[in-house]
C-alpha cells in the first residue's frame, strides 16, 4: 500500500464536499502537472490511503483521510474542447492525463494546519514541507501518515 497527500482548494472541492458526494466518492480530475500525473499513473493503486489537504486557503492544512478506489484511467476532460482541462495534444490514441476515483474514509478528529505540521520534528523530511514543493499529489511515508493521524487525535 502507498500513502499520498492530495491537495484541493476547499472553495473548489473540500473534504466536506467529498463527504457529501454520492457514496462519499468522487473522481480526482484535472491533474495537469507531469510529475503529479506520473505519481497517479505509475504508482497509485486501489486501496492506497490519502491525506486530503486544503490548499490556497487562509489556513491550509489536512482535513481528512480518503482512499483510492480505482485504477488510473483517462481523464475525459482532456478530450473536451469546452473543458478548462482540454489538451489539444491529447487523443484516444495518445492519452496524456489520467485520474482516479477516491472515497472519503473519515474527517480528521481535528484539522491540522500547515503551520502546525511545520513545527513537528518527525515531519521535517515530508515533501509537503520542503521549500518550493507545490505538487498537488505527492507521496507520504507510512511513518509520516501514521504520525499525522496520531497528531490529529491529540
Amino acid at each position: 500500500m502507498n500513502y499520498w497527500l492530495m491537495k484541493s482548494e476547499p472553495h473548489v472541492f473540500s473534504f466536506d464536499n467529498l463527504l457529501a458526494s454520492p457514496e462519499q466518492t468522487s473522481p480526482w480530475e484535472g491533474i495537469r502537472n507531469y510529475q503529479a500525473r506520473n505519481f497517479m499513473r505509475d504508482s497509485m493503486k486501489k486501496g492506497d490511503q490519502i491525506l486530503y489537504y486544503h490548499s490556497s486557503t487562509q489556513v491550509p492544512g489536512i482535513a481528512g483521510v480518503a482512499e483510492v478506489i480505482s485504477k488510473p484511467y483517462p481523464d475525459p476532460s482532456q478530450f473536451n474542447p469546452e473543458s478548462d482541462y482540454y489538451d489539444p495534444k491529447a487523443s484516444q490514441d495518445n492519452v496524456r492525463w489520467v485520474m482516479v476515483d477516491i472515497k472519503a474514509v473519515r474527517k480528521l478528529e481535528r484539522y491540522l494546519p500547515l503551520a502546525e505540521l511545520k513545527e513537528q520534528a518527525k515531519l521535517k523530511d515530508m515533501r509537503l514541507l520542503q521549500k518550493g514543493n507545490r505538487l498537488s499529489i505527492m507521496p507520504v511515508s507510512k511513518e509520516e501518515f501514521r504520525f499525522i493521524l496520531k497528531l490529529a487525535k491529540s
